[in-house]
């Protein structure tokens, strides 16, 4: 069995973290394929070493001295080095670093993060050493090149067997290294998943898998034990961060499974991601719920509207122009809503709504704004008749308005919005309604 097991910056946080992560390797038989993130927080006070690193890069960039902070990041690297009796010289190479810290680019400077903490586990481990900048190829405009990339994980897996490689960047042909958006150690383990045909993609961090909802929100939520990537990719657009949503594509079009783990806890069982889910009668009828708060949307209209050919089409033209992503298009015969974030037309709004009104002349346009929209996921739903009316049944128990509604193509989530205010209570009276029963 070829598995791809990639740990993040909370499961080498520290030197006891190092050793979580020997023992959940040693316990596996086989090849050993590592990928890693940059050391992160060894508690809830404490900086990640990315964050660190990119703050450096800001001390450099307006000239204020950054030596206090390179020394704090190096005595983090250096503890964990004393602490397991490792051999590299970390001080050394750490101080040769940041000697040169003024000819670096902020890409290279923030991927040492990642660079030193993998030097660190590879020896600990007993494991090759693999630059990612050498393996994981970027085109010049920033994509990757997964061809080349591809090639020579495989050259390196010929000629190393096993290898441990720092998550987050690589670099061009020409050795610019380059990063993959913040989280990107999530894609770098499943990039090489991909170019081996993994069997199974292991992701160690510090939760046990996904949850039914966001523990602030409601007490001890049942895990989620299977899920399908659309699924996922659903409760992570609304909120439910656990795994880089640009993790999923390498590994999906290989049909390659994810197993979500807890470093802290290998017990528990976690969440497997998957193409499909085999169903049964006693699944739940709702996988997860997400949401986010803060956003609005721009009520437009019109007499008619559904005689008047591209109406729709030049009011979200007026949205691109502005640069505004929108997020929903909730649609009647007269009338159609824009759903967008409001921190994205914070300055724009009342332009927007003069374009419209001058360019697509309606009866009438409102913006209701401090909504909170809700991502209720279920690849049971359609299956299961009546399940939208017990929604919106259990919602108005708790007298909760709901503001806006609409569904996605795939018919496995229902999204609705309700006022700011009204966010953790619904939340609450959903999981309560549909989950809390199953538990």
């Amino acid at each position: 069995m070829i598995k791809i097991t990639k740990f993040g910056g909370s499961s080498v946080a520290d030197a006891g973290q190092f050793k979580k992560v020997k023992r959940i390797i040693e316990a596996d038989e086989g090849r050993r394929f590592v990928v890693v993130s940059a050391a992160g927080k060894r508690n809830s006070d404490d900086n990640k070493i990315t964050d660190l690193l990119y703050l450096v890069d800001a001390h450099r960039t307006y000239h204020v001295d950054c030596t206090p902070l390179l020394e704090d990041i190096k005595q983090r690297f250096v503890g964990i080095a004393n602490e397991l009796g490792l051999k590299y010289p970390m001080a050394e190479k750490f101080d040769e670093f940041a000697a040169n810290i003024k000819g670096y680019t902020t890409e290279f400077i923030v991927s040492r993060g990642e660079y030193f903490t993998a030097q660190l586990m590879s020896e600990y481990l007993g494991l090759p050493f693999a630059d990612a900048a050498d393996y994981v190829r970027f085109h010049h405009d920033g994509t990757l090149d997964m061809q080349r990339t591809c090639d020579r994980i495989h050259d390196l897996v010929v000629r190393e067997g096993s290898f441990v490689l720092p998550g987050f960047y690589g670099a061009t042909a020409e050795g610019d290294v380059r990063l993959f958006s913040r989280g990107g150690g999530d894609i770098t383990g499943a990039i090489v998943a991909r170019a081996l045909n993994a069997d199974l993609y292991e992701n160690w961090t510090d939760v046990s898998g996904f949850l039914t909802a966001d523990p602030r929100i409601v007490k001890r939520p049942r895990a989620i034990r299977r899920i399908t990537f659309d699924e996922m990719h659903e409760l992570s657009y609304m909120g439910a961060s656990v795994l880089h949503e640009e993790a999923i594509f390498p590994v999906r079009e290989a049909n390659i499974p994810i197993a979500i783990l807890n470093t802290n806890h290998p017990e528990e069982r976690g969440t497997i991601i998957q193409e499909r889910v085999e169903s049964s009668e006693d699944d739940p009828v709702i996988t997860g719920i997400a949401g986010k708060k803060d956003f609005l949307t721009v009520h437009v209209s019109k007499t008619k509207m559904s005689d008047s050919v591209g109406l729709l089409a030049r009011a979200l033209g007026i949205f691109e122009r502005y640069g505004v992503s929108v997020e929903h298009v909730p649609t009647g015969v007269d009338s159609f809503g824009v759903v967008v974030n409001s921190a994205d037309v914070k300055d724009k709004i009342y332009s927007i709504v003069a374009d419209i009104q001058r360019e697509l002349k309606p009866d009438e346009v409102k913006v209701i704004d401090q909504l909170a929209l809700i991502s209720v996921v279920g690849r049971n739903m359609s299956n299961r008749p009546g399940t939208s009316g017990r929604l919106f049944y259990e919602l108005g128990k708790k007298d909760i308005n709901i503001r806006l509604i609409t569904q996605s193509s795939q018919e496995i989530n229902i999204i609705f919005g309700v006022n700011n205010s009204d966010f953790e209570d619904t939340i609450r009276a959903v999981y309560d309604a549909f989950l809390d029963e199953e538990a």
